[in-house]
């Protein structure tokens, strides 16, 4: 057994003790016993052990070497064949004379029945002196809890000597060059699966005797935080998962608790107490703390689990390395987790609340300003009891934004109810609405349920009620007001929880005026009043239709169209469509139909109000006068058009007539047009 203590240079304190047939001294990083001092030879010289006889061996080194024994100084050069027979208490010196590297040599012969045993005798209690950069080589307590059995701590470097620990690497031009190699992936990778990948080449490259590593994350979802392996990496395995490698839990604490790199020899946790670490031949472990700050990001444990002996404090030292730029590595993946999963979350909340809105005004099509601030008045009252008044031309989808309205509020699972109110005369559809006995009327073969009686718990549209006679308005005032009905016929009342959404193509204010709305009906419906816009009023949803229609009727008609071409499309969006939606989905079922499979709509296709330029002059045709006045009206006309259909924005209106901005401020200021 050979036991080297580095006496003097950057390497004091520094402990080997090894039962091994060579030992490398040098400053190269796969020495066994790595010194860093730059007058020291990559490989200086090697320790061979033969039985009992030890021999030190100088490897040609720049500065020599030479055995100090007593008063005595051996140079082991040519003279002697650069070799020389090593004692107990020897100490070789080795380099520069003038500030040599001094390594105390200690020679012990064991019984060949009696293992060796590093937890006995003193070697194991020594106390080491300090390093130059103030850490220490540790020597663990012998007591070891059953449950877990502690490992050994052979050496511990704390992070806070990370600094001095990359200047001694620095110094060596073939340490820093494979180092560089080694972490260039670290830098580049963002993924959390990359940053893996890289710490498994970083790993396997710094430390050769490496055969397995895993890490541990820091786990802060329960109450205390745990460390949780996430991936296990084996040399010359392909594959990702490789083989499962338990998380030493002794050497995982050590690390936390002493935010320190730590070797360990884990000998009790493989193979029992009672085996030697050396006399079963069983191997150490390494454990490397992942840190931001004062956080423990996470553990990097490296084994060795193919080959004799153990890891070196060089190893350590460059495992330290590695660790501290997969913090880096590590912190800014998890990071770019999160912002990836927050733009995600974003996306699918958005595109739930997309989803949501249009499937909550399904059948509803509208991108305009208009029909955006149409969407957001109904969201704020599908909810609610109130009455809604739908107010509207005819065709712009008064019935659908009442179905709307019903199928997204509490009572969807009811019924809705549709009635007009202009279809049928009073008798009738009083009857319709409040129901009868039998034999109330002529014809009353039974008794019938009216619909305010079939709406319970639901939703009844009266569309047109504009249209409803006024005895019949006394009557629909009383239910909203008590929730009673009494069908014809009957003495007896019934109670009815029904929402009414009620829609006009007429101005009620006007026909309260008239004296054919009921005033108090009108206030009791106005609750809650809803304008849908004419589609003259959002030209800008004119193709979004179109394209939905066309879609529909080629689907149930099963004759593709390709499309609409440029012109057609600017004379449906430049046409007035006094019938509204409606009218625009007549028009392209009777394009469908037209047209030849496959093929686009053109503008001969159209129907002739549409592309009738007679349209177009009657509405500016100027009135009588001089030439000039009649220039002016037309020219005033177009400069108006052209403002609306840019949304008032000068810029784009002058780029689209060909003309300067300023020049189109000076003519509207002619025209006083604002």
């Amino acid at each position: 057994m050979i036991r080297l203590v580095v006496e003097q240079g950057e390497a004091k304190g520094r402990v080997f003790e090894q039962d091994q047939e060579e030992i490398t001294l040098g400053r190269a990083p796969n020495a066994d016993l790595l010194l860093p001092d730059w007058h020291v030879s990559g490989s200086h010289g090697v320790i061979s052990v033969e039985g009992d006889h030890v021999r030190y061996r100088d490897l040609k080194s720049t500065n020599g070497s030479r055995v100090l024994r007593g008063k005595q100084t051996i140079s082991v050069d040519s003279t002697v064949g650069f070799e020389v027979a090593l004692k107990n208490g020897d100490r070789l010196q080795l380099g520069d004379h003038e500030r040599p590297v001094l390594v105390g040599v200690a020679v012990t012969v064991l019984p060949a029945t009696t293992p060796f045993l590093p937890t006995t005798g003193s070697m194991l209690s020594a106390t080491i002196p300090p390093r130059a950069d103030g850490s220490s080589v540790l020597r663990a307590p012998t007591a070891i809890a059953p449950e877990e059995p502690e490992a050994k701590v052979l050496v511990m470097r704390p992070v806070e000597a990370v600094a001095e620990v990359q200047r001694t690497v620095e110094s060596d031009p073939g340490s820093l060059k494979g180092l560089l190699s080694v972490l260039r992936k670290l830098t580049t990778a963002i993924e959390l699966d990359e940053v893996f990948d890289a710490i498994e080449v970083a790993v396997f490259e710094a430390v050769p005797k490496a055969t397995h590593l895993t890490l541990a994350l820091r786990d802060d979802s329960g109450d205390k935080p745990t460390y949780v392996a996430v991936t296990t990496r084996v040399r010359g395995r392909t594959d990702k998962s490789g083989e499962a490698v338990p998380i030493s839990k002794s050497v995982v604490r050590k690390v936390v608790e002493q935010r320190a790199a730590v070797l360990a020899a884990d000998a009790q946790r493989e193979v029992g107490e009672t085996a030697s670490i050396m006399g079963a031949k069983i191997l150490s472990t390494m454990g490397v703390p992942l840190w931001r700050g004062d956080d423990i990001l996470g553990v990097l444990q490296v084994d060795n689990r193919a080959q004799p002996g153990m890891f070196k404090d060089r190893d350590l030292e460059m495992l330290m390395l590695v660790g501290q730029q997969a913090s880096l590595a590590v912190h800014n993946a998890r990071l770019y987790r999160q912002v990836k999963q927050a733009e995600q979350s974003a996306r699918t909340e958005n595109s739930f609340l997309k989803q949501r809105a249009q499937k909550k005004f399904e059948g509803i099509i509208g991108e305009s300003k208009a029909m955006q601030s149409l969407f957001e008045k109904m969201a704020k009252v599908v909810d609610t009891r109130v009455s809604v008044l739908i107010e509207g031309e005819t065709g712009t989808g008064k019935e659908l934004v009442a179905s709307a309205v019903h199928y997204q509020s509490r009572r969807k699972d009811r019924l809705f109810i549709a009635q007009n109110c202009a279809a049928l005369p009073e008798t009738l559809l009083e009857s319709e609405l409040f129901g009868h006995k039998k034999g109330a009327f002529t014809g009353a073969t039974e008794d019938k349920k009216g619909l305010f009686e079939l709406a319970d718990g639901g939703t009844l549209f009266l569309d047109e009620i504009g249209e409803m006679p006024l005895g019949l308005q006394a009557k629909i005032l009383r239910t909203l007001q008590e929730g009673e009905v009494r069908p014809l016929g009957s003495g007896v009342v019934k109670n009815v929880d029904v929402r009414i959404v009620a829609a006009t193509n007429r101005k009620l204010e006007d026909e309260v005026a008239a004296g054919r709305f009921r005033q108090d009906l009108y206030y009791r419906l106005q609750v809650f009043p809803v304008r849908i816009p004419a589609l003259r009023e959002r030209r800008e949803d004119i193709p979004v239709l179109a394209s939905h229609f066309l879609k529909r009727y080629t689907h149930e008609l099963g004759k593709p169209v390709a499309g609409f071409s440029q012109q057609a499309m600017e004379l449906l969006m430049s046409y007035d469509f006094p019938g509204n939606v409606r009218e625009l989905e007549n028009e392209v079922q009777r394009l469908v139909i037209q047209c030849e499979p496959g093929g686009y709509v053109m503008a001969e296709h159209l129907s002739p109000r549409i592309r009738n330029i007679e349209g177009l002059l009657d509405k500016i045709r100027a009135p009588r006068g001089t030439l000039k006045d009649m220039i002016e009206h037309i020219e005033k006309w177009l400069l108006i058009e052209a403002l609306r259909e840019h949304g008032n924005n000068k810029s784009a209106t002058a780029k689209t007539l060909g003309i300067t901005r300023e020049g189109l401020h000076k003519k509207l200021k002619g025209y006083g047009i604002s």
